[in-house]
């Protein structure tokens, strides 16, 4: 599991230990590091050209610093400094001292086999500022390694202001920060490395679970198991002009660890055509027999308030989604356990809670702060969906996912995962781990599915789940690598095109 703290956590823990070190030191351990990775992705050191971007702040001192060590093992090590009388002293002076060079050229920038982004630090806020937000667009031959954090994301909510410095690999200093785990910011970070630098922290109030943490969390069937002791799920699902919402909630819900799935609503008959082991109940949830949890509102349309009133009453945890989302903003309705909403329901449930309009914008720019005003507003654990997977409990604790693949974002997708964290729901997991095991595995599944860098379906992406189950429980698997944030430095590994 990775943990990410805030600005300020970081900003405290830092003081208190540089108050026991000599000074300087802390700066020299993050220094060694960063130039430590960039060793690894040099094809050779000794004669490389490395550009170093220095800013006025301690992030230009560890760029410097870095670049005096790179310089001593015989690399060309130039430095442009974005803010001459303010660059740091004794990083400057160290790298003169090594043989680097002060340069005031930036097409030094597209001839570099490395490049140093040591403008703006974890304080930052905004974009890049005019003096350097050029280099954004420049062409470059060489690799761009962001020092912390890429220059123009903001560290605790990844959100990009205007223009950014993109990263091939991030070298982050004694704890992750959440704008790298978090879209925009997240799409600019390349590669994340992490450097110990000895820093003191509690609970974390951003974690992202890897593959040997939802492992440990998915059910399994035990010797005396049978149908209805791995639970029960029920899908209040489909309408006349949406059945294949159900079909594919269904779907799902029948690759989620629970025993049986049981269906209520309109399109019965198509989801036994696709799916003959269904158990199907006419009516709606409150008659419809013995489950463990609800899934109620993908493509639900009309009448989805009455089945989710249903639902809640029912006294087992209810997922609400799509349909269901929106008779939950209209207010007066407590007690869900999972909402899965996107953007705009987010924005409308929000609005709901507070009555003051919220933008879709808003809401994708902070999707950290919305899981959590959400989640502490109904009471409910939040799986906010987008291009980054936002899980927020009543709380204030925080799971990112970073298995995603744009290929997602097609129509049923959601569905799909409102079956699957449902189902598990359903298997006895707690709602915060179901809805974060159920985001990994959907966003794996997806990158499954798209392995070959075509488009897919939600019915794919449904296929594959049992692929990325077993991917999660085989040691062999390969899931945590390729998503956002993969700490597989001298590979340089890609994240999936966005289209």
């Amino acid at each position: 599991m990775r943990l990410a703290y805030t600005v300020e956590e970081i900003r405290a823990a830092e003081a208190a230990l540089m108050a026991r070190l000599p000074e300087g030191t802390l700066m020299q351990r993050a220094a060694a590091g960063l130039a430590a990775v960039c060793v690894k992705l040099l094809p050779k050191v000794y004669g490389s050209r490395v550009l170093v971007l220095a800013g006025s702040g301690d992030n230009g001192g560890d760029a410097l610093y870095a670049g005096a060590r790179l310089a001593r093992r015989g690399a060309s090590v130039r430095a442009l400094l974005l803010a001459p009388g303010r660059a740091h002293a004794g990083g400057l002076a160290e790298l003169l001292a090594a043989g680097g060079r002060v340069t005031a050229d930036q097409g030094e920038f597209g001839r570099a086999d490395l490049v140093l982004d040591g403008i703006v630090g974890i304080g930052g806020r905004g974009g890049l500022r005019p003096e350097a937000a050029g280099f954004a667009s420049m062409e470059r031959r060489g690799r761009v390694v962001a020092v912390d954090l890429p220059s123009g994301v903001d560290a605790d909510t990844g959100e990009v202001a205007g223009a950014v410095l993109r990263a091939d690999v991030t070298v982050c200093f004694g704890a992750y920060k959440p704008g790298l785990f978090v879209d925009p910011g997240a799409s600019y970070a390349g590669v994340v490395h992490l450097v110990e630098i000895g820093l003191e922290l509690g609970p974390a109030p951003v974690e992202v679970l890897g593959r040997t943490d939802v492992a440990a969390l998915l059910p399994r069937p035990g010797a005396e198991s049978d149908k209805y002791r791995r639970g029960v799920v029920g899908i209040a699902a489909g309408s006349a002009r949406y059945p294949g919402a159900a079909v594919l909630a269904v779907a799902g819900a029948q690759r989620g660890g629970a025993g049986a799935v049981r269906y209520v609503g309109s399109a019965a008959e198509e989801v036994v055509r696709r799916h003959p082991e269904v158990l199907v109940q006419a009516g709606g949830p409150a008659g419809a027999g013995r489950v463990q949890s609800w899934v109620v509102g993908p493509g639900s349309g009309e009448g989805a308030g009455a089945v989710l009133d249903e639902a809640l009453a029912s006294g087992v945890p209810v997922l609400v989604d799509a349909d269901a989302l929106t008779e939950l903003a209209r207010g007066g309705r407590r007690g869900a356990a999972v909402l899965t909403p996107h953007a705009g329901e987010a924005a409308r449930l929000l609005a709901g809670s507070t009555g003051e309009p919220v933008s879709a914008e808003r809401v994708a720019g902070e999707r950290v702060a919305t899981a959590r005003r959400l989640a502490a507003a109904y009471g409910a654990v939040v799986l906010l969906k987008g291009s980054t997977t936002v899980v927020a409990e009543p709380g204030g604790r925080v799971r990112v996912n970073t298995t995603a693949t744009s290929w997602l974002a097609t129509a049923g997708s959601g569905d799909v995962l409102a079956g699957l964290v449902g189902s598990l729901l359903a298997a006895g997991l707690a709602p915060f781990d179901a809805a974060s095991a159920g985001a990994y595995l959907h966003g794996l599944a997806g990158r499954l599915a798209a392995e070959r860098g075509v488009p897919i379906t939600a019915g794919e992406v449904a296929g594959a789940l049992s692929a990325s189950w077993s991917d999660v429980v085989d040691h062999r698997g390969r899931g945590e690598l390729r998503g956002k944030g993969s700490t597989e430095v001298g590979g340089c590994a890609r994240r999936s095109p966005r289209p």
